[in-house]
């Protein structure tokens, strides 16, 4: 029996180390060709020379291992090089299948102390370089099926994060990339289903350079599989790649240690109709006041609950 991605091609941006490491290793391993892509700066800022040596090492790994694997070491929020890395695996493979949003930095500061650049920095590489790949991922799409006359195969995975669910007091900047790449997900979504294509946002939770201070103080086990391991995260990431998730379109999922959530779009939690033309000031403040003072204090998020998350 063939593996689920046999014969298919990907890529994975940011796959030179952690989660996006992992991701491309397992679609390898279900039988894809991939496409590692990591521009190598040695910060989680996003700070540092550029180096070969990631994306290379990880392509190597997959070959090593009898999988196929090139490296490409460019830039995705770089709208240029981002187009480059579409087409070297259209050239390279003669079609692109999948594509996973992974790469990402970190500039974190509370908001009333961030720079114009931390804030610029990491919504470029998060959210401009998830556009970027979709956008040139999406018009070869796009063309193979005009060109086919009717759908494709295609697959968009991309990486949000539960700091946009719950919120994240000294991440404003990432939040709000990740909860941008949601709603960029969700028009991809909507724009190439009838392309044949699907796309999905996962919110992973792991152990990699990205969270060694989010998860400083929680232990490895001396034994087994790390709950925070990001090989717990890769399998949904190769599922939602694999013709099984045709079906799978337009959803954000939660994975981390054994745990998979499906998060629900947003539900109106309450509904107050004005008794007159137009709401009143007073209106409101009879009807609003009394139905926020029955929460807990700072809890604004359903998912927070739900998710099991705990607010700081």
């Amino acid at each position: 029996m063939s593996p689920p991605l046999d014969g298919l091609s990907a890529i994975v941006t940011g796959a030179g180390r952690g989660l996006g490491r992992a991701e491309a290793l397992e679609l390898a391993r279900l039988g894809a060709a991939v496409v590692v892509n990591d521009y190598g700066q040695p910060g989680r800022d996003g700070s540092g020379e550029a180096s070969t040596a990631p994306a290379e090492q990880v392509a190597a790994e997959i070959r090593a291992a009898g999988g196929t694997s090139l490296a490409h070491t460019g830039d995705v929020s770089d709208f240029e090089q981002a187009r480059q890395l579409v087409e070297l695996a259209v050239a390279e493979f003669g079609r692109l299948d999948v594509l996973v949003n992974n790469a990402g930095i970190l500039r974190d500061r509370m908001v009333f102390s961030m720079t114009e650049d931390e804030w610029d920095a990491v919504i470029r590489v998060h959210l401009k370089g998830h556009f970027n790949t979709s956008r040139f991922a999406a018009a070869h799409w796009r063309a193979r099926s005009k060109a086919a006359g009717g759908p494709v195969y295609g697959r968009i995975v991309n990486t949000s994060s539960e700091a946009f669910l719950a919120g994240s007091a000294g991440q404003p900047n990432y939040a709000a990339a990740k909860g941008g790449i949601v709603g960029l997900t969700t028009s991809t979504a909507l724009a190439l289903a009838k392309y044949g294509v699907t796309a999905n946002a996962i919110c992973p939770r792991a152990r990699t350079r990205m969270t060694e201070d989010v998860f400083a103080g929680l232990e490895r086990p001396e034994r087994g599989l790390d709950p925070l391991a990001p090989e717990h995260v890769a399998p949904l990431v190769g599922y939602l790649a694999s013709p099984a998730a045709a079906r799978v379109n337009g959803q954000l999922l939660v994975v981390h240690g054994g745990m998979l959530a499906v998060v629900e779009r947003p539900r109106v939690a309450a509904k107050f109709d004005s008794k007159q033309d137009t709401f009143s000031y007073d209106e409101l403040d009879a009807l609003l006041t009394p139905h926020y003072a029955e929460r807990p204090d700072g809890e604004t998020f359903a998912a927070a609950e739900v998710l099991g998350l705990k607010r700081e």
